[in-house]
């Protein structure tokens, strides 16, 4: 079955940096575009950042543009987001997504960002 496992998150200051990972399992991960997305408490859940298939295309959400950069290793069967210069709003739980036929979504790794 389908397994998304994310990791990396953790407590940085604002201007810190993470590198969240997420382990993909279960189906050919190299066929699939990923996406991360981002829940904060009380908000909906929001598209972060996407790559598609072969890595060749990515796009982020305004609020990342230049600070975050999303990339895919599918030798490993993982996907990254690298973030830069955190603030505080980026606080919040991340998720790992995979569109096929059905959302599929790990169980997120929580970043907080203390001002």
């Amino acid at each position: 079955q389908v397994q998304l496992v994310e990791s990396g998150g953790g407590l940085v200051q604002a201007g810190g940096s993470l590198r969240l990972s997420c382990a993909a399992s279960g189906f050919t991960f190299s066929t699939y575009a990923m996406r991360w997305y981002r829940q904060a408490t009380g908000k909906e859940r929001e598209l972060v950042a996407y790559i598609s298939l072969d890595g060749d295309y990515t796009d982020y959400a305004d609020s990342v543009k230049g600070r975050f950069t999303i990339s895919r290793d599918n030798a490993k069967n993982t996907v990254y987001l690298q973030m830069n210069s955190l603030k505080p709003e980026d606080t919040a739980m991340y998720y790992c997504h995979v569109l096929r036929t059905y959302n599929y979504w790990g169980q997120g790794t929580q970043v907080t960002v203390s001002s």
